[in-house]
């Protein structure tokens, strides 16, 4: 039986060297069929989110020839938040050269970017994502433009990598069966709440496949149908008791989910003027 692989090669460039490497690896895997995603040209920091957006939704193998420090940086801290491997396409070929040699490695210290205002706010953005993703950091929410809740698997970290490339920060936080909503979020006042909710038989072929990813098999109440539909009754309830508004990914992309959030605020943004 084949095993099916998600590939993603990130490029600085036209994306020629990560696509012959990755070629000529994948011919020498026996039983493994590769479905390949290609950046080309990636040399900017507000590039970085939208592509981590993708990695958490379907994650797989990262290949990437990015040298500009900041976006290799910020690329690489990303996945290793996310859990996703990934490899410099140069190593460690660099490195090995550089110890022959006895030569210092050289890198580009800077992406490239105009310094304005919407690249400042795209960075920071994504800083705050990245730190406020999956719970984390859930007692201190104040700061968010937008705060996404809901279940387990219901697409609420790659609509907020997309989020952050927008220049919004924005937290996540699931919820978690049998436990009462943290604190920090029952308490935020000043960021947009939005409730993610995802059709019960659809989220349990999602959580299937994850575990399936993760050999796991201990679990078997993530994935069951019937638990499923109690969670996401229960997540629903709380998003109306508190007021919040609903959106239900099941059959949306997350661009948009993302939109229709970013609507939200601008509504909100003009009701407060």
């Amino acid at each position: 039986m084949s095993r099916t692989v998600l590939l993603y090669l990130v490029s600085h460039a036209s994306g020629e060297l990560v696509e012959m490497l990755a070629r000529n690896a994948v011919t020498q895997l026996a039983g493994v069929e590769v479905r390949r995603r290609l950046w080309k040209t990636v040399r900017r920091l507000d590039q970085v989110p939208e592509i981590l957006g993708v990695l958490a939704a379907a994650p797989g193998y990262v290949l990437h020839s990015i040298s500009h420090s900041d976006v290799r940086e910020a690329l690489e801290e990303g996945c290793r938040h996310l859990g996703i491997p990934f490899q410099f396409a140069l190593e460690p070929l660099v490195g090995q050269l550089a110890e022959y040699t006895g030569a210092a490695i050289l890198s580009h210290h800077s992406s490239g970017d105009a310094f304005d205002e919407d690249y400042f706010r795209r960075v920071e953005a994504m800083k705050y994502t990245l730190a406020h993703d999956d719970g984390v950091a859930s007692d201190d929410l104040d700061g968010a433009d937008v705060i996404i809740v809901g279940v387990s698997r219901a697409t609420k970290t790659p609509t907020c990598m997309y989020l952050a490339s927008r220049g919004i920060k924005a937290a996540n936080v699931p919820l978690v069966p049998g436990a009462p909503p943290p604190v920090g979020l029952l308490r935020a006042n000043g960021p947009l709440i939005v409730g993610l909710t995802v059709d019960p038989a659809r989220l349990a072929m999602i959580r299937a496949a994850r575990l399936s990813a993760l050999k796991d098999e201990s679990n078997g109440d993530y994935a069951d149908l019937d638990a499923l539909r109690k969670e996401v009754l229960e997540a629903r309830r709380l998003f109306i008791r508190r007021g919040w508004p609903i959106i239900d990914a099941s059959h949306r992309s997350i661009e948009q989910t993302a939109s229709m959030i970013i609507e939200m605020l601008r509504k909100r943004a003009g009701e407060a003027n």
